[in-house]
């Protein structure tokens, strides 16, 4: 009985425990960057990782930016192509999650997420880029207490400086920057459009700009801006 209750406490407890202190690790952390901003993400350590394995002087192009200094046009675009109930919803779209759910069900595999643009930050902040039921689990886990410590303006404000734009660009100024010459204060609602349309594949957009799904994407998100509610 002895030997069983030690294996046991190695088998159960010990990894129980573990995942305890990651998740107090994750609600620290966050709780520090209320007032705090990322220097980096867990997605852009790897993206920096990868290209470095190529040229081993490879940075990446990143700069942030206060929320004020970004452009509405931006913030409308995203919200209306990525989120459009951001304003609204506790962090997970529990409807776009089942309508995500079924279609993985149907095609045998994860090959989508139904993610919110909070559940976004709390992968690239955190996770690995792999698809599966148990980090989408810790996804939602870390959505929620993104959620419980900040307010929608700071989550937002987070991501625009962190989210991927291209190889190595990451962030709405790098952004601006990097595909149109200008601040990401100046962005059209053309450009913003454009940008927002290129978040889910951001590194195939980069290499294929003039593709005709992104143009009529960007047309569609044109029209849907100006119903876009800011945090």
């Amino acid at each position: 009985m002895k030997i069983l209750r030690k294996l046991l406490f190695w088998l159960i407890v010990v990894p129980v425990l573990l995942v305890l202190l990651l998740q107090l690790y994750f609600f620290l952390q966050i709780g520090w960057w209320v007032n705090h901003n990322p220097d980096s993400t867990s997605f852009m350590r790897y993206q920096l990782a990868v290209l470095q394995d190529k040229n081993p002087k490879a940075q990446l192009k990143q700069k942030w930016i206060p929320y004020k200094r970004i452009s509405n046009n931006l913030k409308r675009a995203i919200i209306a192509s990525e989120d459009s109930n951001f304003s609204e919803h506790e962090g997970v779209d529990w409807d776009a999650l089942q309508k995500a759910y079924e279609k993985n069900i149907k095609k045998g595999k994860v090959v989508a997420g139904g993610s919110t643009i909070t559940q976004q930050l709390a992968k690239n902040l955190f996770l690995s880029g792999e698809r599966s039921y148990l980090r989408k689990g810790q996804e939602v886990i870390i959505t929620y207490m993104l959620e419980y410590w900040m307010d929608k303006e700071r989550i937002f404000e987070i991501y625009l400086n962190v989210v991927e734009w291209g190889v190595g660009v990451f962030g709405a100024e790098a952004a601006a920057q990097h595909y149109y010459g200008v601040s990401a204060a100046q962005l059209s609602a053309a450009q913003a459009a454009r940008l927002a349309v290129m978040l889910p594949n951001p590194r195939f957009y980069d290499a294929h700009r003039g593709t005709a799904y992104l143009g009529r994407r960007t047309d569609l998100i044109l029209r849907r801006m100006n119903s876009a509610a800011l945090p």
